[in-house]
């Protein structure tokens, strides 16, 4: 026959159940705050992007094009100047580091990475209408003497 378990037992198996059950309990999702930043400047313009044969070259920043990130060419925004990508037809955006030079196409606007034309849209037909939202830009360093 088996022992009673004492009370405190089941107390501590409780609390312990308690804890573990508020533990996995998950604050409401919220976006870095650069994701909801009001714009610094808005314009419209068209989008393109540039990919597997750019992979692994040097950018104009001098970072390795990666199009597997969130990076874009813009021919005068400063390098690590951050832009909100919206596709005007679809409604999808995407946040974006310029970290290149271009488009040199036409009067494209923006060339944006692999991944982010797969994730707005423009893959397939290449080119894509776009309000581009700048939303920071690099703080400039001081000059020294």
């Amino acid at each position: 026959m088996r022992k009673p378990l004492p009370s405190s037992f089941a107390l501590a198996s409780l609390s312990l159940f308690m804890l573990a059950v508020t533990c996995g309990l998950q604050a409401p999702i919220r976006f870095p705050p650069i994701l909801r930043a009001k714009p610094i400047k808005t314009w419209t313009g068209t989008a393109s992007w540039y990919g597997p044969g750019f992979h692994g070259r040097t950018t104009a920043s001098g970072q390795v094009y990666d199009m597997y990130a969130a990076t874009a060419a813009h021919p005068w925004l400063p390098m690590g100047s951050v832009v909100r990508v919206v596709n005007l037809r679809t409604g999808e955006s995407q946040v974006a580091r310029i970290n290149d030079r271009g488009p040199y196409l036409g009067d494209r606007e923006l060339d944006v990475s692999y991944m982010l034309a797969s994730r707005l849209g423009i893959l397939e037909p290449g080119t894509a209408s776009v309000r581009i939202e700048l939303l920071e830009q690099p703080r400039r360093r001081p000059q020294t003497p």
